[in-house]
């Protein structure tokens, strides 16, 4: 007989040992400290996004467009599942259009997912933990890679900067760089890590974060197939609290003011498929594979 053990999404988790949840495709071999995964209910209802009453698993009001509710950012393209969401959850597609425009910044189209339990001086920042994410390219909404993307990034708690970032598209200011990749950088622009995009599997990505001793390391693999060492561990500066954010920040052309200018198409219809999201504690040495 097969056993499930499914961890309440968002909770932290502190346990003795090892929770193992099993999965149809891979095993989650560690504690969660945040459980990102979409549940089958949400994407049935994804009015669930919108309010703490019923969100448990991201913040309900951040990043976004100020006028945008996330069951309008986000969709639900069904399709195989990520390595580690099998059947108690779906893939979610984070998207953008001319409406995704956080705050004042009308340079940026961003929209963000934040897990609901994460603070800039939390346990996500603690120790030493790995996230997990899966990413699927959607045809019908392909990213414009002339622009640079940040998909998946850690924000310092001062918004001074990012200590890392999961990006893709034309990095401004590396011309060098092939923008069919995606890329790990460090905060001072620095590639940890680069792998082309694939146009129609799964990726899958795991880096660990040790804060002790500033250390990143990357996991990769494609489809169902097990994660593996391809990177690290590097000497990276993972100072400065914050939060992690998952999604689409789409940089402007033709301008050195990111923020606040430059050019951005209209009727911007893009996005970015997720699937198995997760943070899990590695303190002692554990990464899911």
């Amino acid at each position: 007989m097969q056993y499930l053990l499914t961890v309440l999404a968002g909770a932290s988790t502190a346990l003795a040992a090892p929770a193992l949840v099993q999965r149809a495709n891979g095993t989650i071999q560690c504690p969660i400290v945040f459980d990102g995964r979409i549940p089958t209910s949400f994407s049935a209802n994804p009015s669930l996004f919108d309010t703490y009453a019923t969100n448990t698993i991201y913040n309900p009001d951040y990043v976004k467009g100020t006028d945008l509710k996330w069951s309008t950012i986000l969709k639900f393209p069904g399709g195989a599942v990520s390595r580690f969401d099998g059947a108690d959850h779906v893939p979610v597609e984070v998207t953008i259009s001319d409406k995704s425009i956080f705050q004042t910044q009308k340079g940026f189209r961003r929209a963000g997912l934040q897990f609901l339990k994460d603070s800039a001086d939390g346990e996500g920042q603690k120790g030493v933990k790995t996230l997990h994410f899966s990413v699927k390219q959607d045809a019908a909404r392909p990213l414009n890679l002339t622009h640079e993307y940040l998909n998946v990034w850690h924000e310092t708690a001062d918004y001074s900067a990012n200590q890392w970032n999961f990006q893709t598209g034309t990095i401004i200011g590396q011309s060098s760089a092939n923008k069919e990749d995606f890329k790990i950088i460090d905060r001072n622009g620095k590639s940890l890590y680069a792998v082309k995009q694939d146009k129609s599997s799964w990726q899958n990505f795991a880096l660990k974060f040790d804060y002790t001793k500033n250390q990143l390391t990357t996991y990769y693999s494609v489809g169902d197939a097990a994660l593996k060492l391809v990177a690290g561990p590097t000497s990276t500066n993972l100072a400065g609290g914050g939060q992690f954010q998952i999604g689409i920040l789409k940089k402007p052309t033709g301008t050195s003011d990111v923020v606040n200018g430059g050019y951005q198409e209209s009727n911007l219809n893009e996005g970015q498929i997720y699937g198995g999201i997760f943070l899990e504690d590695s303190s002692d040495g554990c990464v899911s594979l």
